[in-house]
């Protein structure tokens, strides 16, 4: 039993032919002005059975192209030519462990997290160093990272101030311990030069 229906085609689209004068529906696609390529799908142009039939008989793949580019795409190994990441001789590890390199897959996995902890505090102690071990303290004190600048540090010294103020809790004075370390830290920072 043969299928009534062609291939490529789409119907109920109510889309009508493209092709000048034609009244039929537009069914099937044809490229369009601009092809496919980075920025996703190209163009499509929509004709009735016998007009997209017209189109791909006058139809030319290689049109615009040079003669090198021509043979280019008809290589066998056409798209081949860029190396992905997993094919590289180093498989995209790039210095990292390799499974193989270990008898046990938990090992491997606890080796990749161990490098890449070292990393970020590697990256973390390059931030802090702009600080003095007074002024390091001062941060954590404040709720700050090295990432910070001195107007987040008034923004924080602010809230801070506010939140453990006895005016603020209803005369309760069990938070003065802890504003008398941020108005410290405060005071400290704030003439600080590990800030940029």
């Amino acid at each position: 039993m043969r299928s009534a229906k062609f291939h490529g085609r789409y119907e109920d689209q109510d889309r009508s032919c493209e092709a000048p004068g034609c009244l039929e529906a537009g069914e099937f696609r044809a490229p369009g002005n601009r092809g496919h390529g980075f920025d996703g799908p190209g163009d499509w142009r929509w004709f009735c059975l016998e007009h997209v039939r017209e189109f791909n008989a006058g139809y030319d793949f290689f049109e615009g192209m040079s003669a090198e580019e021509i043979l280019s795409a008809q290589s066998p190994v056409s798209g081949w030519q860029t190396e992905s990441r997993a094919f590289k001789p180093t498989a995209g590890v790039d210095g990292m462990p390799r499974w193989a390199d270990f008898d046990d897959p938990l090992d491997a996995i606890g080796a990749r997290a161990g490098d890449i902890k070292r990393a970020a505090q590697g990256r973390q102690s390059a931030q802090f160093s702009r600080f003095t071990p007074m002024e390091r303290e001062a941060l954590n004190v404040m709720g700050l990272t090295p990432k910070d600048d001195r107007a987040k540090l008034r923004r924080r010294y602010s809230e801070l101030v506010r939140r453990y103020h006895p005016d603020r809790n209803g005369g309760d004075r069990k938070h003065e311990g802890r504003l008398q370390k941020v108005v410290e830290a405060y005071q400290l920072l704030r003439t600080s030069n590990g800030f940029a």
